[in-house]
């Protein structure tokens, strides 16, 4: 399959249902849905706001690549900042605009784009953020290019990308190779077909520094935090028990499927990583 049509059937999957969606029961676009997508984005994923720090860039222009449902973006717009949002499907944009209608807000710029070939200038941003989004495009590392190209000298960059090396992978090879008497299957390839839309991608913390030392930027931090996923937050106590002492064994703070870089954009390619 070549990178167009990857595209292109990822698009179809988000378009059937914008990220996060599926938790809400009430009307679609009402005031409830929204409310419901929020309160259960942010109980399952709270470590968002630590990451995002949504309140400390008010007046500060900010892009979010991936908006998704919006949950993130509408923080961003409540927050203060100057916030531009793109999204690959015309499902995300139309939430993004209808979120902002029922709350009576206003954001800078709402668009379809692709974030391989994001259509704005050098150094427009003052911090371009990402949560969960650029793993699923063909080329992750031309969108992170994008992305650093984007951010003027000075500016933030915080994105989030899949871990290969957590707990969440490990299950899926369980539940993919090992109990498909595939004990051979790479994690990678289980990934691509099973998690979420096709072409899904993680990432070892080593190719992230190695990608990362050839760009302009200054890594502040980049962690991979066991998740409520790797902890199997729904599963039955016993899951979780055996979950809580993976995770203990490997180190909390390096065996969940989030992964999360904040950089700098200095202008030059150098990088210094802490916590890894």
């Amino acid at each position: 399959m070549n990178p167009d049509e990857l595209k292109t059937r990822v698009a179809d999957y988000w378009n059937r249902e914008a990220c996060g969606t599926g938790a809400a029961s009430a009307p679609k676009y009402s005031r409830e849905y929204f409310d419901q997508i929020e309160a259960h984005r942010y109980e399952v994923e709270p470590e968002i706001f630590a990451f995002a720090q949504f309140t400390r860039h008010c007046g500060q222009k900010v892009l979010e690549v991936g908006v998704g449902a919006a949950t993130d973006f509408l923080q961003w717009v409540r927050a203060g900042a100057k916030a531009y949002g793109v999204d690959l499907t015309e499902a995300a944009i139309e939430h993004a605009k209808r979120r902002l209608d029922v709350y009576g807000l206003r954001a800078e710029e709402v668009r379809v784009a692709d974030a391989e070939n994001l259509p704005y200038p050098d150094e427009f941003f003052d911090l371009v953020y990402s949560w969960g989004v650029i793993h699923h495009t063909p080329d992750t590392f031309k969108a992170f290019r994008e992305i650093v190209r984007c951010t003027r000298v000075g500016g933030t960059i915080k994105v989030m990308i899949y871990n290969r090396h957590s707990l969440l992978a490990f299950q899926r090879y369980l539940a993919f190779g090992l109990a498909r008497f595939r004990p051979f299957a790479r994690v990678s390839d289980i990934l691509f077909h099973h998690q979420e839309s096709m072409g899904t991608k993680a990432f070892s913390r080593s190719e992230i520094v190695r990608f990362l030392a050839t760009c302009p930027v200054q890594v502040r931090r980049t962690e991979a935090k066991a998740t409520a996923y790797d902890l199997l937050w729904h599963k039955p106590w016993p899951c979780r028990a055996i979950a809580y002492a993976l995770a203990a064994c490997l180190g909390f703070h390096r065996c969940g499927w989030f992964m999360t870089i904040e950089a700098i954009k200095t202008g030059r390619p150098a990088a210094t990583v802490s916590g890894l």
